[in-house]
């Protein structure tokens, strides 16, 4: 969980595949990057029609010819490794977008955001571009008093991805394929809020890169509306890369409608910030699903979690919450207060008892409302694990939570996490799922996709959300998807109907 330094900066990359998406570019399907022949941009093959399967002649200016992609059908043009100024990302005829090394939108500007050192840079990307990395140290890192706006559609999303996935040489089980997206900000966090808030910064390991500061709506941009695909890469033992890595962002950020699949660490993670989150799907992570860290004090709503089976017997969870360093008091500790509502976390199927569907620990104070955490049919992993004396004392509330395990909690903490889970109000903590697939039954990774409420989900009267956090809407149901007509999550995610892989 500490990885938090370590992970964020370490190494992000954003993938903005600008391919000329076809028109089938709502659900990309696996290696499905055709040209569409047509499309603005500029640079020649941008401006004037292309035959399907046709390269672009070049490139536009300012990025690099990096040769043929995608069976000599796509131009790779690569973006610089320093983003300053402005530069966009439009779809473009027999072009795709690469990635190489770390490429970095702007040049730290600090923690105060009137600071006149570093230089911003801003990057946008247009619906329907997709990005390419071609290894673990290939990432994408949005500096502190920079910006992304990356906005697709939800018929046409930016999708950032792997060389290997462009090729068409990716499977079910592909994974930790390049980098990922890193973001940094100017937002609270834990590790050195205690001490100087106004001068505080903390460092990602493995990367120069710093995040954090005194301004919790500190604004890094706009994500919406897109897939990080096969990312996630390991620089040293406990020192990973994920899909989404969050530092110290500020709640003027908006984050909503991304997908992370297959990332070989986890989906997201957090370090402290005051980021909301609405409307996410993490699929086939290899670790945890959600992972937040050092005093993330922000609002999730709506979010789909669904577990393959682990590489590793260490511990992973849908949810993984911690919170500053222990060295510090819990009285005087900056700690994690997230606030979730409507999450359904279909867990893996397994027989390690260290794999469980929400684990919390290091002093977490997490409000958790109108969810459901569920394990795959002959799982023996816990759905719920308050791990440690610190978190138990910091007042967890579980307010209509439908938990539907075989172990309800993980056998190491029962009696904590089974006092505090019970005192909550419109609990469920051994009921039986009757969560449903898409009408298409998918798979992923050999893990059925159930994560619309069946009746037993559907009795459960839901809290009043707004009344709990601002950030969230009101809903007269639990869980991330109400039935078989919710499907908010259609069109621009993959791999959670029949026909469209990833």
């Amino acid at each position: 969980m500490l990885r938090l330094t370590k992970v964020l900066l370490a190494g992000a990359a954003v993938m903005a595949l600008a391919a000329c998406g076809s028109a089938e570019v709502a659900s990309p399907g696996e290696g499905d990057f055709g040209n569409p022949g047509t499309g603005g941009g500029g640079g020649g093959g941008g401006t004037t029609p292309l035959p399907p399967g046709t390269p672009a002649p070049d490139c536009p200016a300012g990025l690099s010819n990096a040769g043929l992609v995608a069976n000599g059908t796509l131009r790779a043009c690569q973006l610089p490794s320093d983003i300053t100024g402005n530069l966009t990302l439009s779809v473009r005829a027999g072009t795709i977008y690469a990635i190489s090394g770390r490429t970095q939108v702007g040049l730290d500007r600090g923690i105060d955001t009137a600071s006149t050192t570093g230089t911003q840079g801003v990057l946008t990307i247009d619906p329907g571009v997709r990005v390419f990395a071609s290894g673990g140290s290939d990432y994408l890192i949005v500096n502190r008093g920079s910006q992304i706006f990356a906005e697709g559609t939800a018929s046409n999303p930016i999708v950032f991805t792997s060389r290997q996935n462009v090729e068409g040489t990716t499977s079910l089980t592909s994974q930790g394929q390049w980098g990922g997206l890193v973001i940094a900000g100017r937002a609270p966090q834990a590790n050195c809020q205690l001490t100087a808030p106004v001068t505080c910064t903390g460092q990602v390991e493995g990367t120069s890169a710093f995040y954090g500061g005194n301004t919790p709506t500190d604004n890094s941009g706009r994500v919406r509306y897109v897939q990080i695909k096969f990312s996630g890469f390991e620089i040293s033992t406990g020192n990973e890369l994920q899909g989404l890595t969050m530092a110290g962002v500020g709640s003027g950020t908006t984050v909503e409608f991304v997908q992370i699949h297959n990332s070989s660490d986890d989906g997201i993670e957090i370090f402290g910030g005051n980021v909301n989150l609405r409307r996410i799907v993490i699929t086939g992570a290899d670790d945890d699903g959600l992972d937040t860290d050092t005093g993330w004090r922000g609002a999730a709503q709506f979010g789909i979690v669904t577990q393959r089976p682990p590489n590793s017997s260490s511990r992973s969870a849908g949810f993984e919450f911690s919170s500053a360093p222990t060295s510090i008091p819990l009285a005087s500790r900056y700690v994690s207060r997230p606030f979730l509502s409507n999450w359904t976390l279909v867990g893996r199927s397994t027989t390690n008892t260290n794999h469980t569907v929400a684990h919390f620990d290091t002093g977490t104070d997490p409000t958790i409302i109108n969810s459901v955490f569920t394990a795959a049919s002959g799982a023996l992993q816990g759905c719920l694990d308050i791990s440690d004396a610190d978190t138990a004392t910091s007042n967890p509330t579980f307010t209509s939570v439908f938990m539907s395990c075989p172990v309800s909690y993980r056998s190491n903490n029962a009696a904590t996490s089974a006092s505090i889970f019970t005192a909550g109000t419109g609990n469920t903590a051994a009921g039986t799922s009757t969560l449903t697939a898409p009408a298409s039954g998918a798979t992923l990774t050999n893990q059925v996709l159930t994560f619309i409420n069946g009746a037993n989900e559907t009795a459960v009267t839901p809290a009043n959300a707004p009344a709990v956090n601002s950030f969230f809407s009101a809903t007269t149901y639990i869980g991330a998807v109400q039935n078989a007509a919710d499907n908010w999550y259609a069109g621009w995610t993959c791999g959670l109907s029949g026909d469209t892989t990833c």
